[in-house]
């Protein structure tokens, strides 16, 4: 993508590097950290949790005929030094991050690029003009957990060189950072890099103010054509890692993914935005995906929602194996967890009423792709495990009612995918039977009554009776007369009648307790409610709890999180009831890469390049909120693509 050096567009314009194991490398686009956290090298001490930010970023200038050159940029208050950004004309996303910086009088590309499986980042700065230059790389180091912030204190810093290399301990006995370079000399010279001000931080209300510590910097002369490489890891093994190896492997392994869709670019790019969230879990060994980066770690709903996309429509059934197996390791009281631990000596967290209920969809749509039938007969007594806990009750009150709904709930918990909590103030507390809950609970019904038949399991839940039940009565307490279904029914049988996006599944879900025209109904009002270009709003603007804006503080953010924010995930469901009701006709899948264009526009060109945000503005989306790629919000766009080879549409 060329760019023009536009200093506002260039820090909201961001990049994100992972390496399969929770570490990553991410800034702005201009390199001028605007989150605490940004950072060059974020290592995951626990895949892939435990992450901690190791080099904050790298400070470059060269120096031609002369006269220096910075290509840093920074952001310090209101005030924007160095300039670098003026050099910058170019930067390309695959198949290698890549930036080009320009003056009459030379030309370098700077390369980036993580090693899979270890926490590795390496950046390769190629003079590719006809002047020799110098180059000097000035290494920000830092130690300190991601979610926090490093000011001017007492760390040593302590440094051993090596062998055009130097090993780094910050403070005695904390781990080591090691930096290598293939040519060029060290110089000490340390000072503390005062008060770099993150604006994006500042928006959400958290510490936006920072300080990083340089040891000294390395020199380095550059022919034309000639390449300096810089290696930074916390593996001394590793920072050996030729950049050129490592470069070749990507870049073949890109290739192949290109080839593999038929030279589909934007899908071939969707699924490796996808492929970041899809990480090894040590303390499992096994794999499992990240909600979303930079922050969230993997949860059971997420992982269960995310996987239909990012492992089971792309046919990748090992991975889809082992996150199976690990989440039903831990299926405990029928329920699935809502989250591992990030730390040692944390409890595995069981605080969900909708992610277990997910696995029914998840084995589903698996036996549909790869026709495993020994995987599945393997996890027929957990599905009945699962179904009978609901039945009889398990944790928060969830239990089957007499009207054959799954209710649940308990003050101060959120238990649904609506799950702001500020303190002890739950903002959508759900109590009760929520619409999707129960439309997720009929699916499992009606998966579990066709597994028992295809496989002759001998059952002893009488299925049919509680899908008769649930049949009979949700029309009755969800459809309301205005022809749209309510968002739940509290512990007292009254119906809450706030128009959400919730009731988009009872169209989208395989099985569906609506009739057609009752599902058209519910598309219909859903688009002329809920659907923006970036996905469905949480509420409907009409409601007077709804907020336009997602920012501020805590407070601020969680109270705006469910209340009209708009999640681009359920643009994803929308669309595949929008193919339902219309019959999945070829006019009908040209009109949903119609509605998905906004979307493209935004993976291409705004926020997170090559990513999908979180969330957006309910009143009048447009910048990215939240997370910069979530997973839930790629996965959908890929499971649309691949159940529909929405690719070959003409």
């Amino acid at each position: 993508m060329k760019l023009h050096g536009n200093i506002e567009t260039l820090l909201n314009q961001e990049f994100l590097i992972t390496n399969g194991i929770g570490g990553y490398c991410s800034s702005s686009i201009s390199f001028a950290n605007t989150r605490k956290y940004h950072g060059l090298l974020i290592a995951s001490d626990n895949p892939p949790t435990e992450r901690n930010v190791l080099v904050h970023k790298v400070e470059e200038r060269i120096k031609v005929n002369g006269s220096y050159h910075d290509i840093s940029v920074n952001q310090y208050g209101s005030e924007i030094h160095p300039k670098g950004y003026v050099y910058l004309k170019s930067f390309d996303r695959q198949p290698i991050p890549k930036w080009t910086y320009a003056d009459d009088s030379w030309s370098i590309e700077k390369e980036v690029m993580m090693a899979e499986g270890s926490n590795t980042t390496i950046i390769n700065y190629t003079n590719t003009g006809n002047t020799d230059i110098e180059i000097e790389l000035h290494p920000l180091f830092t130690l300190r957990s991601y979610h926090a912030i490093l000011n001017e204190n007492s760390y040593d810093f302590y440094y051993q060189g090596g062998d055009n290399s130097i090993r780094v301990n910050p403070y005695p006995d904390s781990k080591a950072i090691y930096c290598k370079w293939s040519t060029g000399e060290f110089v000490e010279s340390r000072s503390w890099y005062k008060s770099f001000h993150y604006h994006k931080s500042a928006y959400r209300g958290i510490d936006a103010t920072e300080d990083s510590y340089r040891i000294g910097y390395i020199v380095a002369k550059i022919k034309a054509g000639e390449t300096v490489s810089l290696s930074l890891s916390d593996d001394v093994d590793k920072v050996n890692v030729t950049p050129q190896t490592l470069k070749s492997k990507l870049t073949h392994a890109y290739n192949k993914r290109l080839a593999e869709t038929g030279g589909e670019t934007y899908l071939t790019d969707l699924l490796l935005s996808g492929k970041q969230f899809i990480v090894n879990r040590a303390s499992t060994d096994s794999s499992t995906i990240l909600a979303g980066y930079h922050w969230f770690t993997d949860w059971g709903r997420d992982t269960m929602i995310s996987m239909r996309g990012l492992t089971i429509s792309t046919g990748r059934k090992e991975e889809s194996e082992s996150i199976l197996n690990t989440f039903f390791k831990y299926l405990d009281n029928g329920m699935l967890p809502n989250r591992f631990p990030d730390y040692d000596g944390q409890e595995v967290e069981y605080n969900t009423i909708d992610a277990t209920l997910w696995s029914f969809i998840v084995l589903y749509e698996f036996h549909q792709k790869f026709n495993d039938k020994k995987f599945i007969m393997q996890y027929l007594s957990y599905m009945e495990d699962i179904l009978n806990y609901h039945i009889e009750g398990t944790r928060y009150n969830i239990k089957v009612n007499d009207l054959g709904f799954v209710s649940g709930g308990e003050e101060g918990w959120q238990l649904t995918w609506m799950d702001a909590r500020v303190d002890n103030f739950v903002v959508t507390g759900r109590i009760g039977a929520p619409v999707e809950i129960n439309m997720l609970w009929y699916n499992a019904l009606k998966i579990f009554e066709s597994f028992c038949e295809e496989f002759k399991y001998k059952s002893t839940i009488k299925t049919n009776e509680y899908i008769a039940l649930i049949e009979k009565n949700f029309k009755s307490r969800f459809w309301n007369k205005a022809g749209y279904l309510n968002d739940y029914v509290d512990v007292n049988d009254t119906a809450n009648e706030d128009f959400r996006c919730n009731q988009i599944y009872a169209v989208s879900l395989p099985f569906s307790l609506l009739s057609e025209k009752e599902a058209k109904q519910v598309v219909t009002q859903v688009e002329q409610k809920l659907l923006t270009d970036y996905g469905l709003r949480t509420l409907s603007p009409d409601d007077d709890a709804f907020v336009k804006v997602y920012g501020g503080g805590q407070w601020d953010r969680d109270t705006a999180y469910h209340q009209g924010t708009v999640w681009p995930f359920f643009i994803a469901e929308y669309l595949e009831a929008y193919l339902k009701v219309n019959k999945y006709t070829d006019k009908a899948k040209k009109e949903v890469l119609e509605k998905l264009k906004p979307l493209e526009d935004h993976f291409y060109n705004r926020d997170c390049i090559h990513g999908i945000s979180e969330i957006f503005d309910g009143e009048s989306p447009s910048d990215g909120r939240g997370c910069i790629n979530q997973a839930w919000s790629v996965a959908g766009i890929i499971k649309l693509y691949f159940d529909h080879d929405l690719n070959k549409v003409k």
